[in-house]
């Protein structure tokens, strides 16, 4: 399952700060309609029926039922960059092979 790291979870707080949505909404990654291949990321109020929510601290993250598989074994990381418009990157999580961490660096 996804996991959240602390960059990611300030970069989502940020980016949720003064919106209209309602606390328990989150941000969405879902797969690219007409990319294969491609992620999208969107500020959503709720989840869709089939998305897996992942939490971490206030912060949720729903993950689009197409793009689970895609993200099972990665971590969100974010670069925070300029206020309300970070850079998103996946990462293969830790405990790989011989315990060795190997990062794809995919920005989303």
């Amino acid at each position: 399952m996804l996991v959240l790291t602390d960059n990611a979870v300030v970069a989502i707080r940020d980016l949720m700060d003064g919106e209209d949505v309602p606390a328990d909404a989150g941000l969405r990654i879902s797969a690219k309609a007409d990319e294969a291949g491609t992620l999208e990321v969107a500020l959503a109020t709720t989840p869709q029926a089939g998305d897996q929510v992942v939490e971490k601290e206030d912060v949720r993250v729903f993950v689009a039922q197409d793009a689970a598989p895609i993200l099972d074994d990665k971590s969100l990381d974010a670069d925070p960059g300029t206020p309300g418009q970070p850079m998103f990157r996946l990462d293969r999580q830790a405990g790989g092979q011989n315990g060795r961490s190997a990062q794809n660096g995919q920005s989303v």
